[in-house]
């Protein structure tokens, strides 16, 4: 596995790849790996020859008192996984390869990444758009897999791929979650034993939606929404952000569920850490 730090040379890598006609796949992460980023990892390699994955804690898509400076960071473990999981490349750049000192240029999606945690977090989105393209122009990808426990991001960059014409396909692979069923994610080592307990109202909550749903044939958002909301606030620790029914492919609020279309998403506070986490209809 090559471990790759500057632009230039991660760009003159690529392109020789690319002339030697092979199939590149990209996953781009933060760092601090788990299971769900390796998966996308594996997602990838029946579909490309060289499997490239990306270390960079994004400084722009952390708005003001977020958790920028106290990120889980151990690039030593996840070069190893990332080993041990047949990655090819590794792209793991400092600050200063990624934006020039006086950077002016941002990618900004105007729709799609409005509401939910386009809400929460202004310019989050800005910030993902702008490093991703950035990435994409880096790393050249045929196909980049995203992992569906981003749901809005996923729209953002499928959007920002088709409206700024990037020949890349997309691969979304589905959430993994832990065995008593926490989405993975980075920021779960946050939680201490108590919290990670109130956390799991998260899952719970979207059982009780599948199940709404799923088995007894609810379509009424106000319903689904009040059984989650009832199941979220059972516990006075976890502060609700947001509780949203929203069409996967646009994140426009719905009105009715369709199966097949329609993502229940939502966003809590366990003490100072936020969770994202989605079922999809």
């Amino acid at each position: 596995m090559e471990v790759i730090r500057s632009v230039s040379e991660m760009q003159a890598r690529v392109l020789g790849l690319k002339r030697e006609g092979k199939t590149i796949g990209f996953v781009p992460t933060m760092g601090f790996l788990h299971e769900g980023h390796l998966s996308l990892v594996d997602l990838l390699r029946e579909q490309c020859e060289i499997l490239l994955l990306s270390i960079y804690v994004n400084p722009t898509q952390f708005g003001a008192g977020e958790d920028f400076d106290k990120y889980p960071r151990d690039l030593d473990r996840d070069l190893q996984m990332a080993r041990e999981r047949g990655v090819d490349l590794v792209f793991q750049p400092d600050s200063a390869e990624v934006y020039e000192a006086d950077a002016s240029t941002y990618v900004l999606e105007e729709v799609v990444g409005r509401g939910l945690c386009g809400n929460a977090r202004p310019n989050h989105f800005r910030g993902v758009a702008t490093v991703c393209a950035k990435l994409f122009n880096i790393c050249q990808p045929d196909k980049v897999a995203l992992g569906q426990k981003d749901a809005q991001q996923v729209v953002v960059l499928k959007r920002m791929i088709r409206d700024l014409h990037f020949p890349i396909e997309v691969v979304v692979g589905p959430i993994l979650r832990e065995p008593d069923g926490l989405a993975m994610s980075s920021r779960n080592a946050y939680l201490q034993p108590k919290q990670r307990e109130e956390a799991l109202l998260i899952f719970q909550a979207l059982e009780a939606a599948r199940t709404l749903v799923g088995e007894k044939g609810s379509r009424n958002v106000d319903r689904v929404k009040g059984e989650v909301l009832s199941v979220l606030q059972s516990r006075r620790f976890l502060r609700v952000n947001y509780v949203e029914v929203v069409d996967r492919d646009t994140m426009l609020v719905e009105k009715e569920i369709v199966p097949g279309r329609s993502l229940l998403a939502v966003a809590a506070w366990v003490d100072q850490v936020r969770l994202i986490d989605n079922l999809c209809f």
